[in-house]
């Protein structure tokens, strides 16, 4: 599906600006984001009148979050793109040729269009904050404080995936290196469209404020099994928040904040709020309902979305359904024991044969493409715990750790036993871990993310039609280039290197 390119940075700015009142359009003020049903359109004058359009404008944040170019499923399919575990089957401009073969440039449509997404993500939010600030008698303390907390969720959510695509990783420099424009106020003309890039440290630093204002301020739960799946909760927010720790490097931080939501004793999961824990089979995370008690964070998605929408993930790595545009790399993780033949591993099962080569199927919406896209799912948060608390290295930490990282093997394999090589010292328990977390998460975004937390060179792949290159730390190309749409009218931001 073709990608539209934003022309300039101000309609970008202006489009992001209207959102909050835009959504209207696309959202029941009674309904939530699961049922994206037309009705009405309702003007920026009364956008604040009630509580229930104040809930219509918080459903339409994640709305606009969810584009198809942004978290509704491009950013994982760019995020695999340029990693190895996938092949290119069907070389096209517009389906991420560019993105696989590692040569994007400033004006390649995928790079436009992410980074206007996320942007107008960013604006919606900002322009939402304002007005509950200028609304709040109109809502009592504790919607005020949860709608303000999720805006800031999602605000710090955007500026993580931008910050991390365009943007030298955290570990190279300790954020010193240029991050991106820090925009915290509403746009809604051209008069703010110069500003410089701020440092990776700011960036961070941001996201980390709102989150924990967002963990201030989120419930502990909502109502519904929905509802704790679409919307941010306490628990999200900090499930986030080992995340953004992890890349930071702040791993005595990552303990304190996975300590809050992950029980002292197996069978792991969280005491307070809502219940997050592992599924008991990992193919119901991925069988149809969505939303259980692992996916702390899905993008919904239902069969009629607006075209242009959906989330393709499906269409980009399936090929029945799905038009098999990348195949899994043979030398990539499965190559390892779990996909064997004689394995007992519950997640082989997301992987089968057609037309001789290995497809994904943990997508299997065809058409419509309207499987949920996965966020954030509790067994990232053991993950994350086990490998911080593997980098502390002592014996008490490094036992919890092999216990965090058994559970989320023997989830899918209960016989399985790692081997006291693979554990024994934290180098060891660290590759381990990190394993784990590749086969866990094969197709959910994480490879590239996690190869540039710790510096490590993207690697070459080669397929039928072409190769694509090894790509080190010091290269230019290691990040993606700041958009043509942006510098052009932002003249105040510096380009990546070429």
């Amino acid at each position: 599906m073709a990608m539209k390119k934003t022309n300039t940075y101000n309609q970008i700015i202006l489009r992001g600006s209207m959102l909050c009142v835009m959504m209207f359009s696309a959202l029941s003020c009674k309904k939530n984001i699961l049922d994206p049903t037309i009705i009405t359109s309702i003007s920026d004058k009364s956008a604040f009148d009630t509580p229930d359009r104040i809930l219509a404008q918080v459903n339409g944040l994640y709305s606009t979050m969810k584009s198809g170019q942004f978290y509704g499923g491009r950013l994982i399919i760019y995020n695999e793109l340029r990693a190895d575990e996938f092949i290119m089957n069907k070389p096209n401009i517009v389906t991420g040729q560019q993105t696989w073969s590692q040569s994007v440039n400033s004006g390649t449509s995928e790079v436009n269009g992410l980074w206007s997404a996320g942007y107008a993500t960013i604006n919606t939010v900002n322009t939402f904050l304002a007005g509950i600030e200028l609304n709040k008698s109109k809502l009592s303390t504790t919607l005020y404080d949860n709608y303000s907390a999720e805006a800031k969720f999602i605000r710090a959510l955007c500026y993580f995936a931008l910050v991390q695509t365009y943007c030298q990783p955290y570990a190279k420099d300790q954020g010193a290196s240029l991050g991106l424009p820090l925009r915290l106020l509403p746009e809604t003309s051209s008069a703010n469209n110069l500003l410089a890039r701020s440092s990776v440290a700011q960036i961070y630093t941001q996201i980390i404020s709102d989150l924990n204002a967002a963990e201030a301020g989120l419930p502990a739960s909502y109502a519904t099994a929905s509802l704790n799946t679409t919307r941010a909760s306490v628990n999200t927010a900090i499930a986030l928040k080992t995340r953004v720790y992890l890349v930071m490097n702040r791993y005595a931080d990552v303990i304190t904040e996975a300590a809050k939501i992950v029980s002292d004793t197996a069978p792991y999961q969280a005491t307070t709020g809502v219940a997050s824990k592992m599924e008991t089979n990992v193919a119901t995370v991925f069988g149809g309902s969505y939303v259980g008690l692992e996916a702390m964070l899905s993008m919904p998605f239902t069969p009629t979305e607006t075209p242009g929408t959906q989330n393709q993930l499906a269409y980009y790595f399936n090929i029945s359904p799905g038009n098999g545009e990348f195949y899994l790399n043979a030398s990539g993780i499965i190559a390892d024991p779990v996909y064997a033949t004689a394995s007992t591993d519950a997640r082989k099962g997301f992987v089968f044969t057609n037309t001789g080569q290995k497809w994904l199927s943990k997508y299997k919406v065809a058409s419509t493409y309207s499987d949920y896209v996965p966020v954030i799912r509790y067994p990232e948060v053991l993950l994350n715990y086990a490998e911080a608390l593997a980098r502390a290295g002592d014996p008490v930490s490094m036992a919890k750790a092999v216990s965090l990282v058994s559970a989320v093997r023997t989830r899918s394999d209960p016989g399985y036993v790692f081997p006291s090589a693979g554990i024994s010292t934290p180098d060891a328990l660290i590759a381990t871990i990190q394993t784990e977390k590749r086969i866990e998460f094969l197709g959910e975004g994480f490879r590239v993310p996690d190869l540039q937390r710790t510096l490590q060179t993207l690697p070459t792949k080669t397929a039928a039609s072409g190769t694509a290159p090894a790509v080190a730390p010091a290269e230019n190309k290691y990040i993606w280039p700041i958009p043509a749409n942006e510098t052009s009218i932002n003249t105040l931001c510096v380009p990546n290197p070429s």
